[in-house]
């Protein structure tokens, strides 16, 4: 491992160490009742800052696309987001440290069981913009039927009022909308695995080497998986990643 001072410094050349918190992510973030971050992205800043001899400061953004859109505008060092070929164009990320699901949520009444019938159907599918999922589903066949929307209460809102014929998204996010609307139902099959990792603006490579040898250790010692489960996410999710 690199001297504390000098990987501190390869990640925070401003002297501070500011993590994104993308509360886009329910699995990986939420606020306390005091309104200030928690959650799996939260615990693992701690793990790294402690690991630095640093303080984790806390930059939070309401969606995905508001991080990565600023990564070249030196507002944050470090970020949890999903692992992505456009993304990576300015983050450089690290191997993925879990595993999360895409799923759609469509009426029963559209007879759709599969992410193939929700192609074949022709359904219309409503997707956050920037979100690893809109990014995936923007290339593959159904693109056409995508509807963006700003945030994910637009896009509910959209489906409560038949303005569109599903919603794409993190299968427990999907699951929670799903049971709050009568006649919805959760595609049981992913239309994708989402991969998420830890990332830093791009050109910092010194602080991405130590950044995946951190969490290697740290999967391989179980302090992810105990992460995972404090914030209720199953210890599987977890991905081992290379030494």
């Amino acid at each position: 491992m690199m001297h504390p001072v000098a990987t501190f410094r390869d990640y925070a050349p401003g002297g501070r160490l500011r993590v994104a918190i993308n509360h886009g992510n329910v699995i990986l973030a939420g606020r306390d009742a005091a309104g200030a971050p928690k959650g799996i992205s939260v615990d693992l800043a701690r793990a790294l800052a402690a690991e630095l001899g640093c303080e984790a400061e806390f930059v939070e953004f309401d969606r995905a696309v508001d991080v990565s859109s600023r990564a070249e505008a030196d507002v944050w060092d470090l970020c949890f987001l999903a692992v992505d070929q456009t993304r990576a164009q300015v983050i450089g990320f690290s191997q993925p440290y879990i595993r999360i699901e895409g799923n759609y949520i469509v009426a029963e009444a559209s007879g759709a069981t599969t992410p193939e019938d929700v192609v074949g159907l022709d359904l219309q599918i409503g997707i956050v913009e920037g979100s690893a999922y809109a990014l995936h589903l923007a290339r593959v066949p159904g693109a056409a039927r995508l509807v963006s929307f700003a945030n994910i209460a637009e896009a509910r809102a959209a489906l409560a009022g038949g303005n569109i014929d599903g919603l794409a998204g993190i299968r427990r996010a999907m699951e929670g909308i799903a049971a709050a609307l009568p006649g919805m139902h959760v595609v049981d099959k992913p239309f994708m695995e989402i991969r998420q990792a830890m990332g830093v603006p791009a050109g910092r490579d010194r602080a991405l080497s130590h950044l995946s040898a951190f969490l290697a250790v740290r999967a391989r010692d179980g302090t992810v998986a105990r992460i995972l489960e404090a914030h209720g996410v199953d210890r599987d999710c977890a991905v081992m990643p290379d030494m």
